[in-house]
């Protein structure tokens, strides 16, 4: 509640947390491993699982166990639309396209059907008519970076959207996190994200700062960062560090720009260097530092600053001084399919019979706006579970039975 600002189906939200809680045997059943977490790894040790070899070996270990379960996988087959009658699915039109370039159409029926077909962050026209011109008259999704593939085009989702699923959520809100300006355009993944912002100041190419950097623990705030950055004049902010900030934070795959000296470090940024030194200096001067515990809301803030920084405030005095261009790096989009706890999809509010979603298609149930670390994967493994149960009973013609079954005891269920 406290992340999303109240904007969230609770009863999903809660649903999410107890599934979380119980997954890790039903996915070693299916071949995942998981591994200690990383020095610096967000200080998520005590609440999050990670899985060796990351992502890719996650998907993989799925793909290997759907084999072995006789799973028949069709590759480079693109969904192109969704054949309806009336709520109910009929079939999944695929469009190929060969070698020679010829596109080949076609239909798969089935009973039953599960989108998990992803967001839209990569469709950056779409991006950039939710997002719009800004008051500076410039196009902020322009200076967007896609921490991921290249693919995530919203095909499905739009398609759902115009056959008039019920929708859910701001097609601006995603997670969206302040990453490497330096970062390619798609595909840059996690070491190009920037975890010292708790560390020490961020500041705008006018070389102000917008926003309590040490607001709440940053695996509970560093997702919102991307947007805030967003909303600054040409998306680009810089984390300003002093040298005692070293160590203390995951080392991003590219270097910070160092200087001896603050002016020197806002010459460098190419920076006003009398704004930039004046800032630091007043936040400098404003710093009450208690006892410093980067691991605990402790109790080193600021006073009289406006934004404030509620805690980890301490000086940048301590040469080199190091600071990392940002810009906001979008994972996944929150719009998506209105759904239930059975992972239903709905239109006109009537649940589907025999259609579900799970994924980032229907992601904003739970995440209205903010995020907390590991959250959208929980959605993903819980929901994913619940609507390939689902879709399994109405296909066995079991119906409502697999429901009740997913429920209950979910972790002794492979499906």
């Amino acid at each position: 509640l406290k992340v999303t600002g109240g904007l969230t189906n609770e009863p999903l939200a809660r649903l999410v947390i107890r599934h979380s809680s119980r997954c890790r045997p039903w996915m070693r059943g299916h071949g995942v491993h998981f591994q200690p977490p990383l020095s610096g790894a967000l200080h998520v040790a005590r609440t999050n699982a990670f899985f060796m070899g990351g992502g890719k070996a996650l998907v993989n270990a799925y793909y290997r166990s759907a084999e072995r379960l006789g799973v028949q996988v069709h590759y480079d087959a693109p969904v192109d639309a969704i054949e309806l009658d009336g709520g109910r699915f009929v079939a999944a039109r695929v469009a190929r396209t060969d070698a020679d370039g010829t596109v080949r159409h076609e239909r798969f029926e089935a009973r039953s059907c599960v989108l998990a077909a992803g967001g839209f962050e990569s469709n950056i026209p779409w991006m950039r008519e939710a997002w719009g011109r800004n008051a500076d008259g410039e196009w902020p999704v322009d200076n967007f970076l896609i921490r991921g593939t290249r693919y995530n085009m919203g095909t499905v989702l739009k398609f759902m959207l115009d056959a008039g699923a019920d929708s859910i959520g701001d097609p601006t809100q995603a997670h969206c996190v302040a990453i490497d300006a330096r970062a390619p355009l798609y595909d840059g993944g996690i070491c190009t994200r920037i975890d010292c912002v708790s560390l020490g100041v961020v500041v705008n190419r006018n070389a102000e700062r917008f926003y309590d950097e040490g607001e709440d623990f940053w695996p509970k705030r560093y997702a919102i960062w991307g947007r805030l950055v967003a909303l600054q004049p040409g998306q680009i902010g810089y984390s300003i560090i002093d040298a005692k900030a070293v160590g203390r934070f995951m080392p991003p795959v590219f270097p910070g720009t160092t200087a001896g000296t603050l002016p020197e470090l806002a010459r460098k940024l190419g920076l006003d260097e009398a704004v930039f030194v004046r800032t630091v200096e007043r936040f400098n001067a404003a710093c009450r530092v208690g006892t410093f515990d980067h691991t605990a809301l402790d109790d080193c803030r600021t006073e009289g600053l406006t934004p404030p920084k509620t805690h980890w405030a301490r000086p940048i005095d301590v040469p080199p001084f190091t600071a990392y261009p940002v810009r906001p790096g979008v994972t996944f989009t929150y719009l998506g399919l209105k759904t239930d706890e059975r992972a239903s999809v709905f239109f006109g509010g009537q649940r589907s019979p025999n259609l579900f979603v799970a994924g980032e298609m229907m992601a904003g149930n739970v995440l209205g706006k903010g995020y907390t670390a590991g959250v959208g994967m929980s959605i993903g493994t819980a929901f994913g579970r619940i609507a390939g149960t689902q879709a399994a009973g109405v296909a066995l013609g079991a119906g409502a039975s697999a429901f009740e079954t997913s429920m209950k005891g979910a972790h002794d269920v492979l499906a």
